[in-house]
């Protein structure tokens, strides 16, 4: 059996999940929801390939996010990020090479670079570093990137330019929660990454025109859970099975509202890139 859905981008090896992280895969399971769990620096990426051994359906990337880089720059972390990550994680490629040897793990990120609120020169040179070395090791061990951008759009696609002169078709990937122009989204395209989408499609209209410009076979569904709840759970913490609301959507977006092929199709996006296996 196939899942129905898949939710490409969620977090449930965060600290808000620890009470009932059991239950929460469960519920995505028995509503025919697979997931990929997202680490965003070592001890989460950690967390994350084990979560994805222990169960179906549950697979794992592993990196580090451009915002654990340096300092902490929003105020008081939360509790999966610990001491170390208040100061910001040095990238050891080595340790996360080993966490790649797990079956589990499809793909390397989120990484990339966020200049928001990260005015600082060095700082924005130090992520830039540290999001080559991840794309680095992806194209070593063959493996896709999951992109984390915001306020550095042009800046993130400067970067991949670069690289997919050198290695083509080898770099890929997903922009995770896209949220930029048209012309940037068709030049993530054009470099052959696909676009992801969030709960945010049901309730900002701006997304509207992102959704309709992105491919059939080239766009895929994430929670980014615990945030960002679609609508009818706003204001309430997010949950993969959650994604079924946001694939609904991209689906009426799309003019695919009464086709459960489009739900495979949405599936079957994400086996190719990730490669997969249910």
């Amino acid at each position: 059996m196939k899942p129905t859905y898949i939710d490409i981008h969620a977090h449930v090896n965060f600290s808000a999940f620890d009470a009932d992280r059991e239950e929460v895969l469960k519920r995505a399971y028995d509503s025919g929801v697979a997931l990929i769990c997202v680490g965003t620096h070592l001890g989460t990426s950690k967390s994350a390939v084990e979560i994805a051994e222990a169960h179906p359906w549950v697979y794992a990337i592993i990196g580090l996010h451009p915002i654990h880089v340096n300092p902490y720059p929003h105020g008081e972390p939360e509790k999966e990020d610990c001491d170390v990550i208040r100061n910001g994680e040095v990238f050891d490629a080595e340790k996360y090479r080993s966490l790649a040897k797990s079956g589990k793990v499809v793909a390397i990120g989120e990484c990339g670079l966020d200049f928001f609120r990260a005015e600082n020169p060095e700082y924005r040179k130090k992520q830039e570093v540290t999001f080559r070395q991840q794309i680095e090791l992806a194209l070593e061990l063959d493996l896709p990137l999951m992109l984390h951008v915001r306020n550095a759009y042009e800046e993130t696609l400067s970067i991949l330019n670069e690289y997919k002169a050198k290695a083509g078709d080898k770099l890929r990937g997903d922009a995770h929660f896209f949220a930029g122009s048209k012309e940037q989204g068709q030049k993530f395209l054009d470099l052959g990454f696909n676009l992801s989408f969030t709960g945010v499609v049901t309730f900002a209209k701006q997304y509207k025109e992102l959704v309709e410009m992105t491919p059939k076979d080239r766009i895929m569904s994430e929670t980014d859970c615990p945030y960002v709840a679609p609508i009818p759970h706003r204001g309430k913490r997010n949950e993969p099975v959650f994604v079924r609301e946001v694939a609904m959507k991209i689906a009426e977006i799309k003019g695919e509202a009464s086709s459960v092929d489009f739900y495979k199709q949405l599936v079957s996006n994400a086996e190719k890139l990730f490669g997969l296996k249910f």
